[in-house]
């Protein structure tokens, strides 16, 4: 009996200890970022919903005492209804902050700010009414967000924006609105001076019933979406913005015919002369009726200002000419290219979108470096980082297909990297978590450059994504790098485009919608300015030979307006079954005013 009466002492002591000890570590990521002294952080994946949920639908505490993050996502958790108290305070060096597709409202509570260093904020696809002073984006008194640049509110159910959005974030350049319940813009957003460096601003699929005139004031302002909202009129001083490229008022109940019908199929030119001249699209219905004397030195001070911001070159560039893309349909190809993928990659980055572009020229001095840099510039925005999508680019001719798109092991996957022997992705993974290592004690800081940036995307994945040409060879590992074998170089002109994604088909498309225009955009150019190939880049020279004279160009015409070609890329299932096609009928549905897309 005593025997046993000690052993339940025994075991009751155990219990207890066992109950006093700490329990596992809940959140292995901020383990890791605090070990490694990480200034990126991505918090995802289905594990993250409860986690979250035992936290009381916030953030955990511990990772606002990450005080190097520059970089934070916490993306796709349902029960993620705040953020929590500390983050401005522990995380004063936070450049980009993304909390999208979670359930944050109404409010912010606490409010996010002050975050001095901020210059990114998506809080896209959550559940926020209202940003009031308390529980809104941060003080106006000094501004809570002096540096943000890039603002992304879409997908919410705001009913209005707060008046001091302005004073709180003044160097804002790109702010989306799109898809919530705003029926007006306060005041404040078009104040003289408020906003002095806001270039894009969208707000469709809202319930705005009017533009007031003073967005004039709005003096840097490219571009502005207000598609499928409840608009009547357009503000004839809309014209007077001197920098705007395009605009989008369709889906509207504009009361002047005309410009009903100019909005749906006429470019932003032709809008704005018409607003200028006075169409009865002015505000209440009052157009312009100035006479010739006033208009002219109203036409004079827009000249100016284009001159003094860099604008005026551009906007000559832009009405010499229009550049074409023309879609080849697959039936109309008689060697369409197709991708299949392979069920590996739903756990891992499912989604992938493809095209063929023909045409480009990227022999003329800069041209080539002007693609790779444009290239990097859309990692950088609207594929955030590579987060939301990753781009990969290839010269057509080293294309082998069919292609499968698929997931290996890191282990079992080999390809030969831009500028490197061929490696296993596992070792190439080690090889650049070395390098960013040395490259921070070199610099002696915490930040790192290229590749190294992206590595964190691949944490605890079992598989890397991978996409396969038809001799076995991965021409792509995404979202790392690309193959030697398919590199673009100077000779190129025929692409073979990919984007894949973790988050959408859609989100794929947008964003080869944009590459696309964006190589249209750079063709134009080139053909426009024959510049001189002893200007180019001399590393592009050493890797592809000396570029070909202008006459040997392969997409030069006499009248410089070649058109690119967009061949229709198919992407089947494992059992043939097609999941999309690009582009589609509604894909390169906004292209810029001077692109016409002939179907």
């Amino acid at each position: 009996m005593r025997s046993r009466g000690g052993g339940g002492g025994a075991m009751a002591a155990a219990a207890a200890a066992a109950a006093a000890a700490p329990a596992p570590e809940a959140w292995p990521e901020l383990e890791l970022a605090e070990r490694e002294r990480r200034r990126e952080l991505l918090l995802t994946g289905p594990g993250l919903e409860q986690r979250v949920r035992e936290a009381g639908g916030r953030l955990p505490p511990r990772l606002f005492t990450l005080p190097l993050l520059h970089y934070l996502e916490v993306s796709g958790c349902g029960s993620l209804r705040e953020p929590g108290p500390g983050l401005a305070q522990g995380l004063p060096q936070l450049h980009s902050l993304v909390l999208r597709r979670n359930a944050l409202g109404p409010g912010l509570s606490p409010e996010l700010g002050p975050l001095p260093a901020l210059r990114v904020l998506d809080l896209s696809g959550n559940a926020l009414e209202a940003l009031p002073p308390g529980q809104g984006l941060g003080p106006a008194e000094p501004p809570g967000l002096p540096q943000l640049q890039s603002l992304n509110l879409s997908g919410n159910r705001l009913r209005e924006l707060p008046a001091d959005l302005p004073r709180c974030a003044p160097r804002l350049q790109t702010l989306n609105l799109t898809g919530n319940r705003l029926d007006s813009f306060p005041a404040a957003l078009f104040r003289p001076g408020a906003l002095p460096l806001l270039s894009e601003l969208a707000a469709a699929d809202n319930c705005l019933r009017e533009l007031s005139p003073d967005v004039a004031h709005l003096t840097s302002l490219k571009t502005l979406d207000l598609s499928n909202n409840q608009l009547s009129e357009v503000p004839a001083e809309l014209a007077d913005c001197p920098k705007l490229k395009e605009v989008n008022f369709r889906g509207n109940k504009l009361t002047d015919r005309r410009l009903e019908k100019m909005v749906h199929g006429c470019q932003t030119k032709s809008i704005l002369e018409y607003l200028r001249s006075g169409g009865r699209g002015g505000g209440r219905g009052k157009g312009r009726t100035d006479g010739p004397e006033k208009e002219e030195a109203r036409r004079r001070r827009r000249e100016r200002r284009r001159r003094e911001s860099g604008e005026g070159e551009e906007e000559e560039v832009g009405s010499t000419s229009r550049l074409l893309l023309r879609v080849l349909h697959v039936s109309e190809n008689p060697t369409p290219l197709t991708v299949h993928v392979n069920a590996a990659v739903k756990d891992v980055r499912p989604f992938i979108v493809g095209a063929v572009v023909r045409g480009m020229d990227l022999q003329a001095g800069n041209a080539l470096r002007r693609f790779l840099t444009s290239q990097t510039k859309l990692h950088e925005d609207i594929c955030e980082k590579r987060t939301a999508a990753t781009i990969a680019t290839h010269d057509l001719r080293a294309v082998r297909g069919p292609l499968v798109y698929t997931a290996r092991p890191p282990q079992d996957l080999k390809i030969v990297p831009l500028g490197r022997k061929e490696v296993k992705a596992k070792d190439l993974v080690r090889q650049l978590q070395l390098e960013a290592e040395e490259h921070r004690k070199q610099k002696k800081r915490q930040n790192v450059s290229g590749l190294h940036r992206y590595l964190h995307l691949l944490d605890g994945k079992e598989n890397y994504p991978c996409l396969v040409d038809a001799d076995g060879d991965v021409i792509s590992f995404p979202p790392i790098t690309n193959s030697e074998k398919t590199k673009i170089k100077k000779t190129t002109s025929d692409l073979f485009l990919e984007v894949t994604s973790a988050t959408s088909l859609q989100t794929c498309k947008e964003i080869m919608d944009a590459l696309v225009l964006k190589m249209a955009e750079i063709n134009k150019y080139t053909l426009e300015n024959k510049e001189d190939g002893s200007l180019s880049d001399p590393e592009a020279d050493a890797v592809s030979g000396p570029p070909l004279g202008p006459s040997t160009s392969p997409s030069a015409e006499k009248d410089g307006s070649a058109p690119l070609v967009v061949e229709q890329v198919r992407v089947l299932d494992e059992d043939g079954h097609l999941r999309v096609v690009y582009p589609s009928k509604t894909d390169l549905g906004c292209a810029a005013p001077h692109v016409t897309v002939i179907r």
